[in-house]
């Protein structure tokens, strides 16, 4: 039985995706208006005017998203949708003379394209077409900039476009279950340059959807009865994905960042760093050894900028050893060879990638099986790296087993004498052989063979 705890558990999780995806990309470090991979932006999820593409100005004006639902007749759809509005801000003088930056004190004030948070909500909603119209007004704040006597040393001019688009709801019938298209359109005008078509586009757009009474099919591994289904929907910068915990398909993520089912945020994780791709405990270190000149300029580009900043210098050494990682325990169980990939599952497809354990994976050499712990003497003959050569004839113990796209299977080991060993172990630092280039030191028994 559903509960109202677990249905808002679920909720929270889902929302708390979206967050990260809705800023993904937004500030990249080291966080400085400065920098150049930040004179850049936006990031994904980007909805651009009417023409803006053609004109070669601006992106793509629309997101569509469609997936399959097991629905009956009181099921209903509830959808958020979510985007960045770009408020401009820049710098006057206590003249009202605009500048590219104001000293106060010892505090830089420079401009910046900042972002307005939007949530619009639609629903509960019948299994039927329908649109809607997104309106979001536009403005101008004036902050004064006050100098350490109370002074207006400037001021701070933010300034935001209106936005205008429609969400358009779709639904026909496919065997054993509905297909629903959910589109997001940008409507504004053509814009007049590249400045006019970002200011008026809608930024890191996305969509939570929900339903009552219903369920959502997964696109990625869908049931049998629905797999059909599911292979007939069509995607247009966007994938959805069920989002909430797993078993739960009454929750899904229509987002520009292609995601797994039930996606969630790291436990270890302390907080958003924006940088796409990049390590939590890679980037805090990094973030960690600026200098103080940089961490002011830092703070002076963006208010989340300097909450990344204060974080991480508040970052305890029991928080920093968190995010260096989880050791997990391998499968319960002997070793089982390396899984062939199914027949017809591509390497790029969650499937595959799924069917194997590195770190319990075997492979069988000279008739043994050797896996993670395995003993064995190297003895390298392709001659990749002319480094391997000094390994010839030690001895090592065998860390995990791989198979690669085309189907080698290679295997990682440390040196049984190499003092540092355990810790290339523990950073991940392996060195890797292929089958024939290992002697298994633990030959099976006569006993074993006649098995």
């Amino acid at each position: 039985m559903t509960t109202g705890r677990s249905v808002r558990s679920a909720r929270a999780r889902a929302r708390a995706v979206a967050d990260a995806v809705l800023y993904e990309g937004y500030l990249l470090y080291p966080y400085r208006a400065n920098s150049r991979k930040n004179q850049c932006r936006w990031q994904f999820g980007v909805l651009g005017p009417e023409g803006a593409v053609q004109a070669g100005i601006g992106e793509d004006p629309v997101l569509r998203a469609q997936f399959p639902v097991v629905a009956n007749d009181a099921t209903t759809l509830s959808l958020s949708v979510r985007f960045l509005q770009l408020q401009r801000r820049t710098v006057e003088d206590p003249d009202g003379r605009p500048v590219a930056e104001l000293e106060v004190g010892e505090r830089s004030v420079v401009g910046w394209d900042e972002a307005v948070e939007h949530e619009i909500d639609y629903g509960p909603l019948p299994l039927e077409p329908a649109v809607f119209g997104v309106h979001v007004a536009g403005g101008v704040d004036v902050e004064d900039v006050h100098d350490a006597a109370g002074a207006v040393a400037g001021r701070l001019v933010r300034v935001r476009r209106p936005l205008e688009g429609r969400v358009e709801v779709a639904v026909d019938q496919l065997p054993g279950c509905l297909r629903v298209t959910v589109t997001v359109r940008n409507i504004a005008a053509a814009p007049q340059d590249a400045q006019d078509a970002l200011a008026r586009s809608l930024l890191g757009t996305h969509v939570i959807a929900e339903l009552e009474y219903g369920e959502f099919v997964s696109l990625l591994e869908p049931p049998q009865e629905t797999a059909a289904a599911a292979g007939q929907c069509d995607h247009h910068r966007c994938f959805p994905v069920l989002a909430g915990p797993s078993g739960d398909r009454s929750l899904l993520l229509i987002s520009p960042i292609i995601l797994y089912d039930h996606p969630q945020i790291a436990e270890q994780s302390e907080g958003p760093l924006f940088d796409a791709t990049e390590i939590d405990e890679i980037l805090t270190l990094r973030v960690m050894s600026m200098t103080d000149e940089e961490k002011a300029q830092a703070r002076a580009t963006d208010p989340l900028a300097a909450q990344i900043v204060d974080r991480c210098d508040a970052t305890t050494p029991e928080q920093l050893d968190r995010l260096h990682g989880v050791l997990r325990e391998p499968a319960d169980g002997p070793p089982r060879v390396l899984p062939e990939v199914p027949d017809g599952i591509d390497w790029w497809d969650p499937l595959a990638d799924n069917a194997v354990r590195p770190e319990s994976d075997a492979i069988v050499v000279a008739g043994v099986l050797v896996s993670r712990g395995s003993r064995v003497r190297l003895h390298p003959s392709r001659r990749a790296d002319a480094h391997d050569l000094f390994y010839d004839g030690e001895l090592a113990r065998v860390v995990s087993v791989h198979e690669d796209v085309d189907g080698d299977v290679h295997v990682g080991v440390v040196i049984a004498n190499d003092p540092a060993a355990d810790l290339h172990e523990w950073y991940g630092r392996y060195l890797y052989f292929a089958p024939d280039e290992i002697e298994p030191i633990d030959r099976p028994s006569e006993e074993d063979r006649e098995k």
